[in-house]
């Protein structure tokens, strides 16, 4: 079945909403938590790691719980009402700064609502991926919508990545009015989606136990690579934008080129999405075929950027191009996501659209916190200094 444009413009602009929000704490938060909060790189990277093995509980049963959910309102559709107005609240207390709190209840502040951000931000977007096979069949139709996600997403990373710096200074040094503003967008663009959906392809609820749909999916080992493949777009595409904050600011000492590079680098990520996915897709047909080719030109472009980025120019070109090429690799796995609910549809004749959905995005978080993690591990034992522009040790700039 076609959808409306109006319908299709609602998933995007539900991308819209999240990934603003998504883009604004992958691109910002570590540096934030370090630099401002005064939380060591050694607990930050700690707590991305024992938060992931929480989401290694709870995504998957998130999933299995939307499965089951009943309501007339259909059974991905009703968490796209409270649960972005919770998100938008823990957003903006995740950018506060509790100075009056000694070390260790700033730690535990940190924790709670980096953890509480997590769970929201699973509780949203796994039935935003699973609602919608639910909505249409039509594979040609489903990766206009994920193109047109896509693109919204890429244009939440060009505005929170490339304007942060400049907005945060309107704002007098606070992050909290960015992210306030961004939550209510992610609530209004959620409400759209709710309003514009509708779910008519899913298989009858039934009562069984949470393990037996589980047991469903991993018993089929052709499924195992694409989980992998899942995560390692993740990673790639989290470090494209996790590394560059840092990489500016320390390894070029220009802070002052820190909005000119993540416009580049958002840029390029804007026009593999709108422009260069569609075109790649019609090329390759598949997403498997698509991811394969797109990473391997984007290896070589880094390759180029990592021994000759010191020149300006250089570091620029490539890092566009690696980002113009490669930044569709995270819509891409989105494309495996609707092949691999209609494959356990057509083999074990369930809806698993929420299951599936969750451990996608558990997968993704396992990439975002690979680079998160590593890179903070990294800085931490190479004698990493919070702040200190020019002045870092040679081990950390090597690093």
């Amino acid at each position: 079945m076609n959808l409306s444009f109006k319908t299709k413009y609602s998933f995007g602009v539900g991308a819209l909403g999240k990934d603003l929000v998504y883009a604004f704490v992958a691109t910002y938060l570590m540096m934030f938590f370090t630099d401002e909060v005064g939380i060591s790189s050694v607990f930050v990277g700690g707590l991305f790691f024992v938060s992931r093995f929480w989401d290694a509980i709870n995504d998957p049963i998130m999933g299995t719980i939307a499965d089951r959910t009943h309501t007339k309102f259909g059974r991905y559709r009703p968490y796209f009402t409270i649960f972005p107005v919770l998100m938008a609240i823990v957003g903006v207390l995740l950018f506060w700064n509790p100075t009056g709190l000694s070390t260790n209840q700033k730690i535990i502040y940190v924790a709670v609502t980096y953890i509480a951000y997590g769970m929201l931000y699973t509780i949203l977007t796994m039935p935003h991926m699973a609602v919608l096979p639910a909505v249409t069949q039509d594979n040609d139709t489903r990766n206009q919508v994920i193109a047109m996600g896509a693109g919204f997403c890429a244009l939440s990373f060009t505005i929170a990545s490339t304007f942060t710096t400049q907005m945060v200074d309107f704002f007098g040094g606070s992050y909290i009015p960015l992210m306030a503003i961004y939550g209510v967008l992610g609530v209004i663009a959620f409400w759209g989606l709710f309003a514009t959906s509708k779910e008519r392809y899913l298989q009858p609820v039934e009562k069984r136990p949470i393990m037996h749909d589980l047991k469903k999916l991993f018993k089929h080992k052709q499924l195992y690579p694409i989980m992998l493949v899942w995560c390692l777009a993740s990673m790639g595409y989290g470090l494209m934008f996790a590394s560059s904050v840092y990489y500016v600011m320390y390894y070029l000492a220009r802070p002052d080129l820190i909005a000119l590079y993540m416009g580049i680098v958002s840029i390029g990520a804007l026009v593999s999405m709108v422009v260069l996915m569609p075109i790649v897709l019609k090329i390759f047909k598949t997403g498997q075929k698509a991811l394969i080719v797109t990473q391997g030109l984007t290896f070589i472009c880094y390759g180029i950027a990592f021994f000759f980025g010191k020149n300006l120019i250089v570091l620029y070109v490539t890092s566009f191009l690696a980002t113009a090429i490669g930044a569709m690799s995270n819509a891409l796995v989105n494309v495996l996501v609707n092949d691999t609910i209609d494959f356990i549809q057509l083999e074990e004749g369930v809806s698993l659209n929420g299951t599936i959905s969750a451990i996608k995005g558990f997968a993704q978080k396992c990439g975002t916190t690979v680079v998160n993690s590593g890179i903070l591990a990294l800085l931490a034992a190479s004698g990493y200094i919070a702040g200190a522009i020019g002045q870092q040790p040679e081990s950390t700039l090597i690093t």
